[in-house]
């Protein structure tokens, strides 16, 4: 064994650059004295161009805890953290594990940092638990939708049969209002159960569809908010239900525009955005190629209590809202395949569908 490891000539800064672990070393006034390849590459930047500047630099103002390192350093005390979000000038957002060590060298305090990003397994774990968590929302509303519209169709019959017994007019004015809401109830009930109809599925042109969603949104918000398109026009025809794909991005789109309505957003500004994905994962089945259809908006972000629940029937932040938007748009896409990702802090909030591409039997 000692004979095979010494085979194997490597240097310490050779094996510290093959690392997938960030590695960064930094002095008590934020000088970056040393990084490794993986470093780079999370702060996106050369080895020439690092020198001369702060690590803080590359964070928005807020984007790290400043005073967690400066109280580190003099107290010399080294710390954890799971679930460190940083957030970069460039926009990115990076949820980390970090772990900084403080040392002397040469009569100068340094830390450690070893970062290592997390989103993608994150992502996994949460997408797998969501998903049984929303399979089993859904199944407990099925069962008590089901159970409301029997007692509410007996409650509206019985009001009509009354309705004809009343020989006083303004008695049947109440028999009408248990009619009326009862008729709102049952819709609601339908609403939360979801689309009853099968999808209509044809080959279709995405970029067709999201078109007119883009022109509905455009006449809804009268030129105040700014709506950019990035297609990605090598996107071949999807096998889809255009009308339940257009009901799914048009219920996530006005989400977006309320948001920013209601924030009062300064340039508010809402992009639709195409992608092809190599290897993506959709609810445990791996696909070759899936078609990505984003909405960004840079509006204040979804609030961290619903961030969990945001799918969930009657779950909103809105005083006057249904909840149902999101929940219908999710179950729209289930009826494809597909799934819908979102990624939220304050300044960007992006929804992406995933739609499988599969190939076409001429």
């Amino acid at each position: 064994m000692e004979d095979r490891l010494a085979a194997i000539n490597l240097s310490p800064f050779q094996l510290r650059n093959m690392l997938k672990t960030v590695v960064i070393i930094i002095d008590e006034h934020f000088d970056i004295l040393y990084v490794n390849d993986a470093a780079l590459a999370l702060l996106e930047t050369g080895l020439k161009q690092i020198h001369d500047r702060k690590f803080y630099e590359f964070f928005l103002e807020d984007g790290i805890e400043r005073s967690t390192f400066e109280d580190a350093f003099r107290n010399r005390e080294d710390f954890s953290e799971t679930e460190v979000q940083l957030f970069f000038k460039d926009g990115r957002c990076v949820l980390t594990d970090m772990t900084a060590t403080c040392f002397d060298s040469d009569e100068q305090r340094m830390m450690l940092l070893e970062i290592r990003q997390i989103d993608k397994q994150k992502k996994i774990t949460q997408e797998t638990i969501q998903h049984a968590q929303q399979e089993a929302a859904r199944e407990l509303v099925r069962g008590l939708a089901h159970e409301i519209k029997n007692p509410l169709g007996g409650i509206r019959g019985a009001a009509q049969l009354l309705e004809k017994e009343l020989t006083n007019p303004d008695q049947k004015e109440f028999t009408q209002m248990i009619v009326d809401q009862s008729d709102r109830l049952r819709s609601l009930v339908d609403r939360l159960l979801g689309p009853n109809s099968l999808p209509q599925m044809k080959w279709t042109n995405i970029h067709e569809v999201i078109e007119k969603v883009r022109a509905v949104i455009f006449a809804d918000t009268l030129q105040v908010i700014q709506i950019e398109r990035d297609y990605d026009v090598s996107i071949p025809d999807l096998f889809v239900d255009p009308d339940m794909l257009q009901q799914a991005l048009l219920n996530i789109a006005r989400n977006s525009m309320q948001a920013l309505k209601s924030d009062e957003t300064p340039n508010a500004c809402i992009k639709l955005k195409t992608r092809i994905e190599r290897q993506s994962v959709i609810k445990g089945k791996r696909y070759g190629l899936s078609a990505l259809i984003s909405i960004i908006d840079n509006g204040p972000g979804i609030p961290k209590e619903l961030k969990d629940t945001v799918f969930y029937p009657m779950v909103t932040s809105k005083h006057n809202g249904s909840g149902l938007g999101l929940s219908i748009a999710q179950n729209l896409t289930n009826h494809h395949d597909g799934k819908i990702d979102v990624e939220s802090y304050p300044g960007h909030t992006e929804f992406t569908l995933y739609l499988p591409i599969k190939k076409r039997l001429e």
